[in-house]
């Protein structure tokens, strides 16, 4: 590529890292804006995670302009500042355009997109582990590529990432590892470590000293070497100033902090790091949001954002009489409850907007734990306070759950202790794909002892069941889906539900239907669409609890009629409509039972619910005609009647 400083788009010219490398270093701050100005164009249209992605613009042209991907290679903790990288890798364009709709570019990095996304993530804290075993695996093979690994600061309050951090020097010297810190996870970075990285970025003393000699350093030529004695002198005069680097004490190579929007101090630093005989950790700092000012005014609301406006940051206006979402239904009620009983607390892993949970930080901020992006440590933390007579509430999404699944099993199943999981999320999560779809919890979850598992209806259905889980004698998880309830009033004072009992909704003569959480409604329309069309009765009912099923009155239920349908928004395999049938074999129960629910696959992000619906044969049409024809099927099958 060939471009002059004055050229008037940049950004549409780039199809790959070599034209990242081929511009000169003073264009490079033009193609920074132009991305910036894409970044917040698109998103603003579609939703995404602007903050994180505006924050590492810089940071991600000098690695394509230090490193050559996809030889070297880039592993994004979690992911969701991978957008800059996209651009600059061929992905931009009409695909980009489409981010995180039907047919265009996921959210997230995952291999199977581009041979430039080297490990595919969603969650995080996963990037230094991952790496770690790239490079060990390189080094076996006697391979010369380099591997880095970008970390949010806040990975570091994961486990596995202070896990993978030991292991570093026993299994490689060659790594490098950019610490990204803008003090935020999702909302702001908690505990120990966020108070650990500022103390080490804000000695004054240390940083006028360090900017002095860097200034000295730089009047002379450039060079390896010269890089070499100026890291050499930060790295022995540091703990004059600061605590000894966390870092080095993992037996890594201290650099920084770096000025993460200084497109040479950024070089320098990779450009050293690159030949460096030990790993290397870069501490960069970065400025989450920047280039908009609404998301350096409201980092949390813009880390993951719905579609805005650029100039004003509001968001897209909200269909007037829509419901409120089921996250916000929740965080009212628990303050409610909390606010009655000083003993009810809420956690959060580092997501109190996103659960729901802001409401009671704001108005009870004694019952309220952020722990950071610590899920197994915020399961074990709320068995600890439940062994003392408090009721905790986890407030994790569903897939965020998974990472915790030891932790519920050996820590609070095992033990029965009072424990409530409120699992958002649970269902599709369209636009942000595989990594956040809520689609199978009630597989793993079915299958631990003590555990009683629910889903509503509606928003007055959630309040309910979190009331009751509150009073149960061990744990209870309450799965929920991502956006809008129904619209269903809340009544003044909570029912305390009688724990495995199902709710009839509609009696029916000759197929029953049993719908769980979001896909009640869906059945009440499918049984009446069967009415009219196929001239059938058609039952519904609302489970409401996956464990323990109410296993009475399906019983009942199958000895009078020849089909029971099931409907979930879960994988097929070990889920709800599962439950039914081994309950049916149990009972010794040949009732036909038909499944609606996910098939196995890892399904793929898209527009809205309804076209992933459509795209794995769960429109209304294509339910309608498995149910249908199911039934005709059993019909034709029935003997012939002997009329002699």
């Amino acid at each position: 590529m060939s471009a002059s400083p004055s050229d008037p788009s940049l950004l549409s010219r780039i199809a790959g890292p070599a034209d990242v490398k081929a511009l000169t270093p003073e264009q490079l701050p033009q193609l920074a804006e132009e991305i910036r100005a894409e970044l917040i164009k698109v998103t603003s249209r579609n939703g995404g995670h602007i903050g994180p992605n505006l924050g590492v613009v810089e940071l991600t042209i000098a690695l394509h302009r230090v490193f050559n991907t996809p030889e070297d290679q880039f592993v994004f903790d979690v992911a969701h500042q991978g957008y800059v990288h996209k651009l600059l890798t061929g992905r931009g364009g009409e695909f980009f355009a489409k981010l995180r709709k039907t047919g265009g570019a996921s959210g997230f990095l995952y291999r199977s997109e581009s041979p430039h996304d080297s490990f595919g993530a969603g969650h995080a804290g996963t990037a230094l582990s991952a790496a770690l075993g790239m490079a060990t695996a390189r080094d076996l093979r006697n391979s010369p590529e380099h591997v880095v690994a970008v970390c949010g600061d806040a990975a570091f309050t994961c486990g596995v990432t202070l896990e993978a951090l030991n292991n570093v020097v026993s299994s490689t010297k060659r790594l490098i590892v950019i610490l990204n810190d803008n003090e935020w996870s999702i909302a702001k970075n908690v505990g120990a470590i966020a108070g650990y990285l500022n103390r080490l970025s804000t000695n004054q003393t240390y940083n006028k000293l360090h900017h002095d000699v860097e200034a000295f350093f730089k009047s002379f030529p450039t060079g390896v070497e010269m890089n070499r004695v100026y890291h050499k002198w930060k790295r022995e005069t540091k703990d004059f100033f600061v605590e000894s680097s966390l870092f080095e004490k993992f037996g890594l190579r201290y650099l920084g902090p770096v000025d993460g929007h200084n497109l040479d101090a950024l070089v320098k630093n990779l450009e050293f790091a690159k030949h460096c005989d030990v790993p290397v950790l870069i501490h960069v700092q970065t400025k989450k949001g920047k280039g908009l000012d609404a998301a350096v005014a409201f980092p949390e609301k813009f880390h993951g954002a719905s579609p805005y406006d650029p100039a004003t940051g509001e968001n897209a206006r909200t269909i007037p009489g829509t419901p409120p979402n089921y996250q916000d239904v929740f965080g009212a009620a628990l303050t409610r409850f909390a606010r009655q009983n000083p003993k009810v607390l809420g956690i959060t892993g580092a997501m109190p907007a996103g659960t729901g949970l802001s409401m009671l930080a704001r108005e009870l901020p004694g019952q309220f734990f952020d722990v950071g992006i610590a899920e197994e440590h915020a399961v074990l933390f709320a068995a600890g306070l439940a062994t003392k007579d408090f009721r905790p509430v986890c407030a994790i999404y569903s897939t965020f759950l998974q990472r915790a699944y030891d932790q519920v099993i050996h820590d609070v199943c095992l033990q029965n202790l009072p424990v409530t999981f409120c699992m958002d999320r649970a269902g599709l999560s369209a636009n942000d794909g595989p990594t956040h779809h809520g689609l199978f919890d009630i597989s793993y979850l079915r299958c631990v002892p003590h555990a009683t598992v629910m889903q509503p209806k509606d928003e007055d259905e959630l309040v309910d069941m979190l009331h009751t889980s509150l009073h149960l004698p061990g744990p209870g998880f309450i799965r929920y889906p991502r956006g809008a309830g129904t619209g269903a009033p809340i009544k003044g004072e909570p029912t305390l539900l009688p724990v495995g009992q199902a709710e009839v909704l509609k009696v029916g003569t000759n197929i029953i239907i049993w719908a769980i959480g979001s896909m009640v409604q869906d059945a009440l329309k499918l049984a009446a669409r069967l009415e009219r069309e196929e001239h059938v009765s058609v039952g519904v009912v609302n489970a409401r609890f996956i464990k323990p099923l109410d296993r009475t009155l399906l019983l009942s239920q199958a000895a009078l009629v020849p089909l029971i349908v099931t409907m979930e928004d879960h994988v097929l395999a070990g889920g709800f409509g599962s439950a039914v049938i081994e309950a049916l074999q149990e009972g010794h129960c040949a009732t036909a039972v038909e499944r609606i629910g996910w098939p196995d696959t890892f399904v793929e992000h898209g527009t809205t619910v309804e076209i992933l619906r459509a795209a794995h044969g769960l429109a209304p049409d294509e339910i309608f005609s498995k149910v249908s024809n199911r039934w005709r099927g059993l019909q034709q099958a029935k003997p012939a009647v002997d009329v002699r």
